[in-house]
């Protein structure tokens, strides 16, 4: 009989669940494929807290998960901001996995899988610059007249970059046929759309996948 999988995450903001609910869901129905035994994943939920200090506010979704939720694992995002991700690691999630380790393992998910973008969420939305381009009515035209030339992890703000991409594509065109786009438009739609194979020329990304395995080690369903 096929083995349940309830997955939990947490974002910084709004938009970052518009993006991420797809791609989480994504590689933990991927990386399923390898376990030793039938999993479904049946659902990928926002756990939603107040935000205070993040262990603070990690610790009270992991209780979330657990208590209300029955979830598994806990997925939990943090921008790496202008850091890198050892940094994060270290000064986030280290703390955050000690003080979980003080906690009763009934009343809390313990099975953290981090979620580091280099800089921020955008970066892994310019992945796939060509479907970038689509969305933003500008096909065919040169990456480097976009500002998209560079590798997305090297962007220090990746947002800024995806907003002046969408400008210089808007410019030209008569109002009657621009549409108005703005970033916030593009979260959900490239979540759904960018394949894992284009992710995974991200440093950042990869490390994510391997989160990920190494929870369904702990679960004991890959070896």
């Amino acid at each position: 009989m096929p083995i349940q999988l309830f997955i939990g995450f947490t974002v910084e903001g709004t938009t970052d669940t518009k993006f991420l609910t797809q791609v989480i869901q994504n590689v933990f129905e991927e990386t399923a494929k390898d376990c030793r035994t039938d999993v479904i994943i049946e659902d990928v939920r926002l756990v939603d807290v107040p935000k205070t200090q993040f262990v603070e506010t990690i610790c009270n979704a992991s209780n979330k998960a657990a208590t209300e939720y029955g979830m598994s694992v806990l997925c939990v995002h943090a921008d790496a901001d202008d850091r890198n991700v050892e940094h994060v690691v270290m000064y986030k999630f280290n703390p955050l996995n000690e003080e979980l380790n003080q906690l009763n393992d009934t009343d809390y998910c313990k099975n953290i899988v981090p979620v580091i973008p280099i800089q921020m969420t955008e970066a892994w939305m310019l992945a796939d610059k060509e479907l970038l381009k689509s969305k933003i009515a500008a096909k065919g035209m040169r990456d480097i007249d976009l500002g998209l030339q560079r590798m997305p992890e090297s962007y220090a703000n990746p947002k800024q970059t995806i907003e002046e991409a969408i400008r210089i594509a808007q410019t030209g065109k008569t109002k009657r046929r621009r549409n108005d786009l703005t970033i916030n438009d593009l979260y959900e739609e490239l979540g759904q759309s960018i394949s894992l194979d284009s992710f995974r020329a991200l440093s950042s990304f990869n490390q994510f996948e391997s989160n990920v395995r190494h929870a369904f080690r702990i679960l004991g369903y890959i070896e």
